[in-house]
């Protein structure tokens, strides 16, 4: 789970960080952003619904952020918040991932790899069973998301973590 963890709040900042540039330290209750966020009739998730949920909720910025779903900051990911947020502001807030493609292909790979990630996590979360799974792969695919945004964090997370040693014992 301490991957997970530090993932997820390395991700919420991130995209914090970006929002911010473009809505202010407001964004939370600012009619631009929230106008911008899908908003699906029934039982689908909404964006909208949820970061205004929790506004109405929340007196700070940053108890809004803490209590968005992980779902939120995936879905901050899809090609609809390209142009008002990632064409600008995607390498300033993932520094560390590569350069040489437009940050649109890297937006796109990390929003793949955020929602893999987010459906182990919900399995974790459920008591799921998750052996069936290629947990290396899972595994990378967290470090690599981290690595995106500071390289010294994944190296920190890589040194106190033991998902690896588990894996390595696994029947």
């Amino acid at each position: 789970m301490v991957p997970l963890h530090v993932l997820e709040v390395a991700l919420r900042n991130a995209i914090v960080e970006a929002i911010e540039a473009v809505h202010g330290g407001t964004w939370p209750w600012t009619q631009g952003f929230i106008r911008s966020l899908p908003n699906p009739r029934g039982p689908a998730y909404s964006p909208k619904r949820d970061l205004e949920g929790c506004a109405a909720q929340q007196p700070t910025a940053g108890k809004v952020v803490a209590e968005l779903k992980f779902v939120f900051w995936e879905k901050m990911l899809t090609n609809r918040h390209q142009g008002r947020l990632w064409d600008d502001h995607f390498y300033a807030v993932f520094p560390d991932a590569p350069r040489g493609v437009a940050a649109s292909q890297r937006r796109s790979e990390l929003r793949s790899d955020i929602e893999a990630v987010r459906r182990l996590r919900n399995r974790i979360a459920h008591h799921e069973p998750v052996f069936p799974r290629a947990l290396q792969d899972d595994f990378d695919r967290i470090i690599r998301c981290i690595r995106w945004r500071n390289e010294t964090t994944s190296n920190w997370v890589l040194e106190i973590e033991t998902v690896r040693a588990l894996l390595a014992v696994r029947p």
